[in-house]
């Protein structure tokens, strides 16, 4: 039976045209996706991106200002489930889902966690409490078969030895699979995870991949997953949606998406022409894989390896399509190639005089012949921090004191829209203004006692 629910490509979710917006602020922006029946469906992306808003849409947490999210029975059965109350998605169009941060019942046993999941069919068997007081045989009966359930979950989870001791004594490993046994104690056909590998190590993400595998695998229920750690989604997802800002920039295999210029850039906070240059650096710095280099490059660590190899040469920016096209076929580049690249020109090597178009603070030069450290603001990689000094900009304080007219103008050169008031430059840059402005002097060694 499991096998012919896996063969089985029809949709058990469809969200079309989802829009979730809170007063002015667009937290989902015309999203559509589906999620296959049998399947691991992942959705990823950056701290922000809206994913947990998608999954107070499907479960009823809030109500969608727009769109349809479908949900399709194994017997046929359709639920709109943007017209439905949470617990009635839960009932009835067997919904369940885990949250960010651990939900148990602290102060009761491991056992009676996974009894309270299974309340409302208990509650009908007992006549809403009548017949169980009575002792009719249907309460009895229910009440073994929910034990029975919950021992089975229990050894799926390797916690039936700790059945009566209180959940919340339980490591924190522990209880992330005691919320996934719960959750699945209640019949679902749905399973929708938000993080459950966070603050996992290694080996308990090991154990999740092999818990979510099994689920799959024998009980055929479909899983829709959000997840910040690359190697649960990328070893066990069939497919990933990436969301930015509330809308899908990209959506296929695990293989596709990770090899994504726009993924790429989303999670590194930068543009796509700098994905080439970055990728570029990883490779210098010894990583392989794209997924890595997610890893690798933040902000700092793209200084790093800017530092650590100064006499690199800048690689040609080439285009996104480009990049799909020519990363699976490049080698790995040769030490004698490696010293034949530049690094991105530091402030101090840019050529006096203004560029047309700069903002109305441009400077010929940095103040004291040294730059600040732009890429410090969220949002400038390497490639838009030498654009910014290409044009004059040098300082936080600068960006700090831009006026509209500026942002326009930086957002022309930059090959922007919208993005500077999006990722607030501006605040950023008096931020970082001020705490530079309020380091102290560095003490004075030596001299007369």
């Amino acid at each position: 039976m499991v096998s012919e629910v896996q063969k089985n490509t029809s949709a058990i979710l469809r969200v079309e045209r989802l829009s979730m917006k809170f007063g002015g602020l667009i937290a989902i922006n015309d999203l559509n996706f589906e999620a296959k029946r049998g399947a691991i469906t992942a959705l990823i992306g950056p701290n922000g991106a809206g994913k947990t808003t998608v999954f107070n849409c499907i479960t009823g947490f809030y109500k969608p200002t727009e769109g349809m999210l479908t949900l399709t029975r194994q017997n046929g059965e359709e639920y709109l489930l943007e017209r439905m109350a949470d617990f009635v998605i839960t009932k009835k169009a067997k919904v369940a889902r885990t949250f960010q941060n651990i939900r148990l019942f602290s102060g009761l046993t491991v056992l009676e966690n996974l009894l309270v999941a299974q309340h409302n069919p208990l509650m009908l068997a007992s006549g809403f409490t009548v017949l169980g007081l009575l002792g009719f045989p249907t309460y009895k009966k229910a009440a073994v078969d929910s034990i029975e359930k919950a021992r089975f979950w229990l050894e799926k989870i390797n916690l039936i030895d700790r059945a009566d001791d209180p959940a919340g004594d339980l490591p924190y490993g522990a209880q992330r699979r005691l919320e996934i046994a719960r959750a699945m104690c209640t019949g679902p056909e749905l399973l929708c995870l938000d993080e459950p590998a966070a603050g996992l190590n290694a080996r308990e993400s090991a154990e999740l991949n092999k818990l979510l595998l099994d689920i799959r695998a024998e009980t055929g229920t479909s899983i829709l997953l959000i997840e910040h750690d690359m190697s649960v989604v990328m070893e066990i997802s069939d497919h990933v949606v990436v969301l930015e800002y509330g809308t899908k920039i990209s959506d296929g295999t695990p293989d596709t998406v990770k090899n994504d210029p726009k993924v790429i850039a989303a999670y590194l906070g930068v543009e796509d022409e700098e994905v080439v240059e970055m990728i570029e650096q990883a490779e210098a710095a010894g990583v392989d894989d794209i997924t890595a280099a997610v890893d690798l490059l933040s902000t700092e660590a793209l200084h790093e390896i800017v530092e650590t190899h100064p006499d690199a040469k800048p690689v040609e920016l080439i285009s996104s399509a480009a990049l799909v096209t020519a990363k699976p076929a490049r080698a790995k580049p040769s030490a004698g190639k490696l010293a034949a690249k530049k690094a991105p020109p530091k402030a101090s090597a840019v050529t006096a005089g203004i560029k047309a178009g700069s903002t109305s603070n441009a400077l010929a030069e940095p103040r004291g012949g040294k730059a600040d450290r732009l890429i410090l603001i969220k949002g400038i990689g390497p490639v838009n921090e030498r654009k910014l000094n290409e044009h004059g900009i040098f300082h936080f304080d600068q960006i700090a004191a831009w006026k509209k007219a500026d942002v326009i103008a930086a957002e022309v050169y930059l090959a922007f829209d919208g993005r500077i008031a999006r990722e607030d430059w501006i605040g950023q840059a008096k931020k970082l203004a001020k705490e530079s402005q309020e380091k102290p002097a560095p003490k004075k060694t030596g001299g007369p006692k």
